[in-house]
């Protein structure tokens, strides 16, 4: 039968359904040729064999520009850190123990690693952009002379802070806000390479025996320090910078940190010779405040300072800095803040400035203001200017001495004269928010008074600033007949409130 009669079968069988979804073109088979239009809607097929054609290739995918552009920066940056492990390695054979000469001039050194840099880099086989050359000689500069890839952000005045989360997480603190940065360390042992560098300059060591540390940079800037086992994904690292310039008052009024009639106020009651704490959470300012409050110390009066880690920047010309220090290996040779505080009761101090009291030393530190020596300052975690007396009674109580309640308050009440507390707003600005008076006991609790307080009623700009202000309450201070035994007379004026 031929095809012609078995599609009409078909047809008649299925009642013409498979013309409707069956075209006849593609009932022929390869080879076949369509019958002519006259052949009654019947095709004939044709013996002669006809090659089918050949489907043109499928095109080849093309590759998005997005990801060749990756791949190609990624090879590129592998060179690159090739490059640099490669040079690195130069550069250490060539200047051995020159590069931890500690007569060597620091100019010196940058000079010279800088010439072999450019002699090693111009002698690699593959040419460098000078983009990429200016890149990997920066690169490696700080890495030998400074602290690799965090050394740049130590030279940018707007980072405050520098925070190492592991070797591929580095975050910044700018205008009190945090924001991921685009470097990373190569890897935990250059991280921790980093870490030793900073803190064997100053004596100190961090190890698995000692795996925290408080130390400092050259600048001041004070540096935490957490490694394995305690720092779990690998080890942390904390920069809290500090400015070349240390902040005076009138930045601190620019910032809108404290008002004008508060800066006068807080001058009077240093040169009046009243014991003052400086309280506030974690990067509220504490230590800013504290330097300013120092600044306004008479230059002709001898200043002891104690911290664990120096950091204050006095300027006047009879200071004596003192710094704690940790245990050895051995767990011997520790130094404390109470050590230093009842040994500076014994160096003729007009002044006492401790950094911070955090633990048993907030006892000889109620001591000292107590037998003679006013004007202390010093600075102490807490919520508010209640929770700060709080807290001293509790530090006080670590120091093991069994006393009670009542007679701690006492001492406290006796020795404090007033609490300037610090916060740290959502906007990431730093203001002034209590000036309290530290009156006297009445039955068992101490009174306070507030003398300036924060006045936050106008709420937040659009921006989410804050536009509240550090306002007078209109009360006067009863310490202002001790501050006119040092000769310290205040404007009355600077109680009237504020319109």
């Amino acid at each position: 039968m031929s095809l012609a009669d078995r599609l009409a079968a078909a047809r008649e069988a299925r009642g013409d359904s498979l013309t409707d979804e069956i075209p006849d073109d593609e009932l022929v088979p390869a080879g076949a040729e369509p019958a002519p239009a006259g052949g009654g809607g019947k095709r004939r097929a044709d013996t002669t064999a006809v090659a089918a054609p050949t489907p043109p290739p499928a095109p080849k995918p093309v590759a998005p520009e997005a990801p060749r552009a990756a791949r190609a920066n990624a090879q590129q940056q592998d060179r690159i850190e090739e490059l640099k492990s490669s040079v690195h390695v130069q550069l250490l054979q060539q200047m051995g123990p020159r590069l931890y000469d500690s007569e060597m001039d620091q100019n010196e050194l940058d000079n010279e690693v800088r010439k072999i840099l450019a002699d090693v880099l111009g002698s690699q086989d593959r040419p460098l952009s000078n983009s990429d050359r200016t890149r990997v000689t920066q690169e490696i500069s700080d890495d030998i002379l400074g602290y690799g890839p965090i050394e740049p952000y130590l030279r940018d005045p707007d980072v405050s802070e520098i925070m190492v989360n592991g070797y591929a997480s580095i975050w910044l603190e700018k205008s009190g806000r945090l924001t991921p940065a685009p470097a990373q360390f190569s890897d935990e042992a250059h991280l921790r390479r980093t870490i030793d560098k900073i803190v064997s300059r100053i004596g100190r060591r961090v190890d698995e025996s000692s795996p925290m540390v408080d130390a400092r940079l050259p600048d001041g800037s004070r540096v935490n320090a957490v490694v394995p086992p305690l720092a779990v994904d690998g080890s942390a690292l904390t920069i809290r910078k500090f400015a070349a310039d240390p902040l005076t008052v009138q930045n601190l009024i620019d910032f809108g940190s404290l008002s004008p009639r508060t800066a006068e106020f807080l001058d009077a009651c240093v040169r009046g010779r009243l014991n003052i704490i400086v309280s506030g959470s974690t990067g509220a300012g504490k230590t800013t405040t504290l330097n300013v409050l120092s600044s306004f110390i008479p230059n002709d009066e001898r200043i002891v300072t104690i911290e664990d880690a120096a950091e204050l920047q006095l300027k006047q010309d009879h200071v004596v800095r003192l710094e704690s220090r940790p245990a050895n290996i051995e767990g011997k040779g520790s130094v404390t803040i109470r050590d230093l505080v009842k040994n500076s009761l014994r160096m003729r101090p007009d002044r006492i400035v401790v950094g911070e009291v955090r633990d048993a030393s907030a006892l000889d530190m109620l001591q000292a203001m107590n037998t003679g020596h006013d004007g202390s300052i010093t600075t102490l975690h807490s919520n508010g200017p209640r929770d700060t007396l709080a807290r001293m009674e509790t530090l006080v109580l670590m120091a093991g001495m069994d006393l009670p309640v009542r007679a701690i308050r006492e001492q406290v009440a006796s020795a404090v004269d007033l609490i300037v507390h610090q916060t740290r707003f959502k906007d990431g600005t730093r203001r002034i928010t209590h000036v309290t008076e530290v009156e006297k006991m009445e039955g068992d609790i101490i009174t306070l008074q507030d003398i300036f307080l924060w006045d936050g009623s106008r709420g937040f700009d659009s921006d989410g600033r804050t536009l509240g202000r550090l306002a007078a309450t209109g009360l006067r201070p009863k310490f202002l007949e001790k501050m006119a035994y040092a000769n310290v007379t205040v404007d009355p004026l600077i109680f009237a409130p504020e319109r």
